[in-house]
């Protein structure tokens, strides 16, 4: 079954959302890397940005899978300076619910239309978007707690890595 004209642009624009996502953890994993001693995060948004850009790549193929066409844009330079490890986190927030908002729209999307190969497709997407904001509410959670305490923001950094097998055995098992 072919995807139609206005699923396969809904599709292509997340494919850009997903690429900028991607650019934007890059971005703040390359902030990350110049400031001492933040190497878990520097480490976590390296990887954050290597995810986005699988699911980007996941939405090029099942695009292409279905007779379309994916389309690669050119994107916008992502922010690249930021004044504090907690506004690099309300960031990471803010972006995941857009893309979660979205997926949301795409999933309305493909209901309507009828297309129930796009909605069983699109499920993954929705349990992803959980975790992910799941886990970027919990770091700035956290950050939001130790405030400016240096200490603080420096355990937290040596915890991240650890955060994301955290949110992902706590999804598996609800």
């Amino acid at each position: 079954m072919l995807l139609s004209e206005k699923m396969q642009a809904a599709l292509n624009n997340q494919v850009k959302l997903e690429a900028e996502s991607s650019q934007v953890y890059l971005g703040i994993a390359s902030w990350l890397e110049t400031q001492p001693g933040l190497e878990g995060y520097t480490e976590f948004f390296y990887r954050q940005s290597d995810e986005e850009r699988h699911h980007m790549l996941k939405l090029i193929h099942y695009i292409n899978d279905r007779d379309g066409h994916a389309i690669v844009t050119a994107l916008d330079m992502p922010k690249n300076s930021f004044g504090q490890v907690i506004e690099v986190f309300q960031d990471f927030l803010d972006n995941e619910l857009l893309v979660s908002k979205s997926i949301n729209d795409l999933v309305e999307l493909s209901l309507n239309e009828k297309d129930y190969l796009t909605f069983k497709f699109l499920q993954w997407y929705l349990d992803e978007q959980l975790e992910e904001e799941k886990m970027a509410k919990t770091m700035l959670e956290k950050l939001q707690l130790v405030g400016n305490d240096r200490g603080g923001i420096y355990q937290l950094d040596k915890d991240i890595v650890g955060l994301r097998s955290k949110v992902s055995e706590t999804k598996e098992g609800e």
